[in-house]
């Protein structure tokens, strides 16, 4: 905890539209420095916290994020716990559900507030929403009740909603409501007055040490069922050196055509050890494995469902899961249990 009376956030600049400006002569947009950034927003001053920032040298365009600077952030999160009473990470856009995704996996027993937002529009513009991202982001992270945070979670604050971090997909790239959690409400929705929504905030039931899990496994790939899908490509794809798991994106519940080149294409990999996970192209609703016929097959081909979870949640789950030296059997079980409020049992 912090050791002052002032509720202490640290601020971890990553890059992204928020902290951009246009060069006038190519007028291409380029990161600016943090310091830059926060004379922006002069409004900071007046919440009356204690307000560190780290920043990432250089700045990263959120299309250029790896599973490197995921663990980075995670690492940076660890060093500071005990400094601070909550997190604030700006981000881009592009891939920051992915980040959100995969941070709630990496981070164990977290009990504090870990904020991630951004802006549509570069934080200098007149007309941007990074000022009430921001100011609303930071806080919610030095929010507290009772002595504990009020959401001990990875979340996403945009546009006056604060969704859980793993539920979330980026939606829209012109309109400042640019993400949505199709499968589960929002955490808390920001008004004249900020309301919790507390039944939905996932709270530890055992307070321990903040502990930080990086591995990761890159040989992971996604594959999105289309109709005129070409059998040659998609034996191609299972059998790529190395490769150890797929995220199928099928048709509404779950389902893919019932060809049995396909069929046989996923059990031949299948029985290579190579972990399928199904998830819907539907960005609302849930993969019903054998609710139709299409599906039955892929289940007994050993394809395992991926609920009601996003591609983002899904894909980050399975390199997380895959980086944790368990057993095909093992991995598939905690495919099927719910981790940190990504996916509905």
């Amino acid at each position: 905890m912090a050791t002052n009376e002032k509720t202490s956030i640290l601020i971890i600049y990553t890059g992204g539209t928020i902290g951009m400006r246009e060069d006038p002569v190519t007028k291409t947009l380029a990161p600016m420095k943090f310091g830059m950034l926060l004379d922006e927003i002069p409004e900071l001053n007046k919440l009356g916290y204690s307000i560190s920032s780290i920043t990432f040298k250089p700045p990263i365009d959120s299309s250029n994020m790896t599973p490197a600077i995921w663990a980075q952030l995670a690492k940076t999160i660890q060093k500071n716990y005990t400094k601070y009473d909550g997190f604030v990470i700006l981000h881009g856009t592009d891939t920051m559900s992915y980040t959100a995704s995969a941070l709630s996996y990496m981070l164990e027993n977290l009990d504090k507030a870990v904020i991630m937002t951004g802006s549509q529009l570069p934080i200098g513009v007149l007309r941007t929403d990074g000022k009430e991202n921001i100011i609303t982001a930071v806080q919610i992270a030095a929010a507290k009740k009772e002595g504990r945070s009020v959401v001990p979670e990875v979340c996403v604050y945009f546009s006056s909603q604060l969704f859980r971090g793993n539920r979330t997909t980026k939606k829209d790239s012109a309109q400042f409501s640019a993400f949505a959690s199709h499968n589960f409400p929002p955490l808390a929705k920001a008004g004249v007055d900020i309301v919790y929504n507390y039944d939905k905030i996932n709270y530890p039931q055992n307070k321990g040490v903040l502990k930080i899990n990086t591995s990761i496994d890159e040989r992971v790939i996604i594959i999105k069922i289309f109709p005129g899908l070409s059998r040659r490509y998609f034996e191609a794809l299972l059998q790529l050196p190395e490769l150890r798991g797929v995220v199928l994106e099928s048709f509404g519940s779950g389902n893919m055509p019932t060809s049995g080149w396909l069929i046989n294409a996923v059990k031949n990999a299948s029985k290579r050890g190579i972990i399928l996970l199904n998830v819907s192209q539907c960005p609302g609703g849930k993969v019903l494995m054998g609710h139709y016929e299409t599906s039955l097959a892929l289940q007994k081909a050993g394809v395992i469902s991926g609920r009601d979870s996003t591609v983002e949640a899904a894909v980050t789950k399975l390199m997380f899961l895959l980086g944790q030296n368990l057993s095909p059997e093992e991995t598939k079980y905690y495919l099927n249990n719910n981790l940190k409020g990504e996916i509905e049992i």
